[in-house]
């Protein structure tokens, strides 16, 4: 049995549980990783009942104990973690006890909550040091692939408002990082990736150290393939209820980079934001109302 199987089989049951059970149930579904790492009575502690009460919970449920339930989940985490597949079902299965209001509810709190957490002592410093390293630089290459790639695209199409500094490592034919041959040690790589990583991003990540190349990692865990080779590291939580990792907090991130790096050019980012606008505007890219009376 997997963990998917494991919930569906939790929401099937829950109907007919006790309220005591029902408790239990609710936290083994939307705590699976400390279900397989942290013991029994601290579970209970958590979840507000009895330890018995999770054993009955295993039992209920066709296992002769808790140590069963406690074993379904650290076998997903031994074989690499549930997986997206495995992820969705035990969602599909929360969904359906909780209703999607107050999964939607749920998620509006985790993200405001992960957010904040970004905005607190270490965190924030990192943050901050960071785009120190950035603003200082002479480029930066911006790098991330997959579900990371709006998060890289969007700090450098907003550097690149204010100068020439950005370079995104993003093209046709798998070219995309070739620019960064081009690099110095008076560049930075902006890189960004979560579990589970991308290769090329990983590969680009050993490029660079090993030329010198200063790294800023925007990634999920110190001991991230990232983490190991970069010289300032924002660590950033990924954990959801969704059956997909969380992106939010690295998009916030980037957006407080852009701003803190904009503020350090000074009158360099304005003169570079002025040249900007003019251009948009002889070019006529944003809708207006005027705009749209003449093209009736």
């Amino acid at each position: 049995m997997d963990i998917a199987a494991l919930a569906d089989q939790i929401v099937d049951a829950y109907a007919s549980m006790p309220v005591q059970l029902q408790a239990a149930a609710r936290y083994v579904l939307d705590h699976p990783d400390d279900v397989a790492l942290l013991s029994m009575r601290e579970q209970a502690r958590q979840a507000g009942v009895q330890p018995a009460t999770m054993t009955r919970l295993a039992q209920k449920l066709g296992f002769s104990g808790y140590d069963d339930v406690k074993e379904v989940h650290a076998q997903t985490i031994r074989t690499g973690g549930a997986g997206f597949a495995g992820r969705a079902g035990a969602q599909v299965a929360t969904q359906k006890m909780k209703g999607e209001r107050a999964l939607a509810a749920e998620m509006m709190t985790s993200l405001s909550q992960q957010i904040a957490r970004l905005g607190e002592g270490p965190a924030l410093d990192g943050l901050v040091e960071a785009a120190v390293l950035l603003a200082d630089a002479r480029r930066i290459y911006c790098l991330g692939l997959r579900s990371a790639h709006p998060v890289a695209w969007h700090l450098s199409y907003v550097l690149s408002l204010i100068g020439e500094k950005a370079v995104m490592l993003d093209a046709v034919a798998g070219i995309g990082s070739d620019a960064i041959r081009d690099a110095t040690n008076d560049d930075v790589l902006f890189a960004v990736s979560v579990a589970p990583y991308s290769r090329a991003t990983v590969e680009a990540v050993h490029y660079a150290h090993a030329q010198g190349i200063p790294i800023v990692a925007l990634t999920d865990s110190p001991v991230s393939p990232l983490a190991q080779a970069a010289r300032s590291t924002i660590l950033i939580p990924t954990d959801s209820l969704s059956f997909f990792h969380t992106m939010t907090p690295c998009f916030v991130v980037s957006e407080v980079l852009a701003a803190l790096i904009a503020g350090r050019g000074g009158d360099r980012s304005l003169e570079a934001l002025k040249r900007t606008e003019d251009q948009l505007a002889a070019f006529n890219i944003h809708w207006s109302p005027q705009h749209g009376r003449r093209n009736r």
